[in-house]
């Protein structure tokens, strides 16, 4: 990709968490790790996919927050863990139990409602 291309990426990256990150703590929210994707559209280097979600960060609620500790989270780390302890990471993948997927689905409405000051409704219940 070349060394300015890597650098914008990295710039823009940066820039991006850091902004996040900032407010995302004005809200109790640590932003422990996150992803994104970017793409080059005619030259430019574009933000490509979601980003600062909880599919693709990790939050966790500062007001708990313990070093060295697993933090409770807001995200996908509970079906990871869910995963861990109930297969092996090989042959067919399990289906997760309702539980598990209320369970996640709980947490990411959390994270919303933490983050954003809003009450979550989805798209079933503007219909």
């Amino acid at each position: 990709m070349g060394e300015d291309i890597a650098t914008q990426i990295r710039d823009l990256s940066l820039k991006i968490y850091k902004a996040a990150a900032e407010y995302a703590a004005t809200r109790g929210i640590i932003i422990a790790d996150t992803k994104f994707e970017f793409g080059v559209i005619d030259g430019k280097v574009t933000l490509i996919d979601e980003c600062l979600t909880p599919d693709s960060s990790r939050f966790w609620p500062a007001a708990s927050y313990e070093e060295g500790k697993i933090q409770p989270s807001y995200d996908k780390q509970f079906v990871r863990n869910w995963l861990k302890a109930n297969w092996d990471m090989t042959g067919e993948t399990p289906h997760l139990p309702a539980e598990v997927i209320d369970g996640t689905s709980e947490r990411y409405r959390e994270a919303f409602q933490i983050i954003t000051g809003s009450q979550f409704t989805s798209m079933k219940e503007n219909a």
